[in-house]
């Protein structure tokens, strides 16, 4: 027998449907993503930390979930919202069901949500706190949890997904990256591999000379969840060896660098989540669809008379999708090119990479 399940949201309206997953309540700020597939690889984001997923397309669960697919050591998403929770999963790769996998990482989903009218709502006032729980609780109690939680501009998120402690791959490769992980994604250190490029995860925290002990060829700063202001460290660490190490950033990398130049940000009024955004790059005019998950964005008009320049741009609303240094060896993508998920159509980002760190 099917559960009752509730989601709450800062404008009053309380949502009930089907409850699966883990019996719990979860709070966070509630987002929509619009891949057709994917939902593993989106959970386990670390960039959806403090936020509660819903996914655009009604049927969600129906090929399983496997640990090939993870983007981190788990589930890092507040909870899930789908229309339809498939319980018959099929697929060669499938180790277990949706169900079986929220209940895992104790995350609560619910189904049976018109998430259409769920996502024009969103899209017409913004993103916006919610609570979603599988137990026994009074609307009124739920409304409270979502008034009461802060505000993701106010948490430090990318302390609770980036490492603890330094992990290294490729040890035996002749070129390293070091990555201020601020939320890095399985699939971007697996890019740098591919290409044999040995890499050094650290916390986005670690000082400058800690970073240089290990001789690094260049710094990567990773994708991660929440306002990119609230990682001053890293921020800081940019400003201190841009003139030092080519620098390449990946979504809220790209915010970090920005920030570092004297650019500004702005919350976005829903972001970009999905599999399916056009960006057009200003120098060949080719078009790219990416994958993206981000709340916050560049500034335009705060980058002018700035030693950085756009050069690439979201065809849907104009957004800053990419930008680099007139003079130093810094660029970043605001979209994900390690895919995952998403297309493949920018993996040639990481190859530009690799050139750069051979020639430095």
């Amino acid at each position: 027998m099917l559960k009752q399940a509730k989601l709450a949201l800062e404008d009053g309206t309380v949502l009930k449907g089907d409850g699966f997953g883990f019996e719990t309540t979860k709070t966070g700020e509630v987002v929509f993503t619009t891949g057709m597939t994917g939902y593993v690889e989106s959970l386990t984001d670390p960039s959806y930390k403090g936020q509660i997923l819903m996914s655009t397309y009604p049927l969600q669960g129906n090929y399983g979930v496997s640990s090939e697919w993870f983007q981190s050591n788990g589930i890092k998403a507040e909870g899930f919202i789908v229309r339809e929770h498939n319980t018959h999963p099929s697929h060669r790769s499938k180790e277990k069901g949706l169900s079986e996998f929220l209940e895992e990482y104790e995350i609560p989903g619910i189904s049976g949500i018109d998430t259409r009218s769920l996502t024009i709502k969103i899209r017409r006032s913004g993103t916006m706190k919610g609570a979603l729980t599988t137990e026994e609780i009074s609307d009124g109690e739920l409304l409270e949890l979502v008034r009461g939680q802060p505000d993701i501009e106010d948490i430090d998120l990318a302390d609770k997904v980036c490492v603890e402690k330094p992990t290294i791959y490729g040890e035996n490769y002749d070129k390293r990256v070091v990555i201020l992980d601020c939320g890095i994604k399985k699939n971007s250190v697996n890019a740098l591999l591919k290409r044999e490029i040995g890499a050094v995860v650290l916390p986005y925290k670690t000082d400058v000379k800690t970073i240089l002990d290990y001789d690094p060829d260049a710094m990567l700063v990773s994708s991660g969840p929440g306002d990119p202001g609230r990682v001053g460290e890293a921020i800081r660490t940019v400003q201190n060896l841009s003139s030092k190490l080519p620098i390449f950033g990946i979504c809220l990398g790209q915010q970090i660098i920005a920030l570092a130049f004297g650019a500004k940000i702005y919350k976005m009024k829903f972001g970009h989540r999905g599999i399916n955004q056009p960006v057009k790059d200003l120098k060949s005019g080719k078009v790219s669809i990416t994958s993206q998950n981000h709340g916050f964005s560049i500034d335009p008009e705060s980058c002018r008379d700035l030693p950085i320049k756009v050069t690439q741009l979201n065809l849907n609303d104009g957004t800053i999708e990419g930008i680099e240094h007139e003079e130093l060896p810094v660029s970043s993508v605001q979209y994900h090119p390690e895919a995952g998920p998403g297309p493949n159509d920018t993996d040639y980002y990481f190859d530009n990479f690799l050139k750069t760190v051979q020639s430095y």
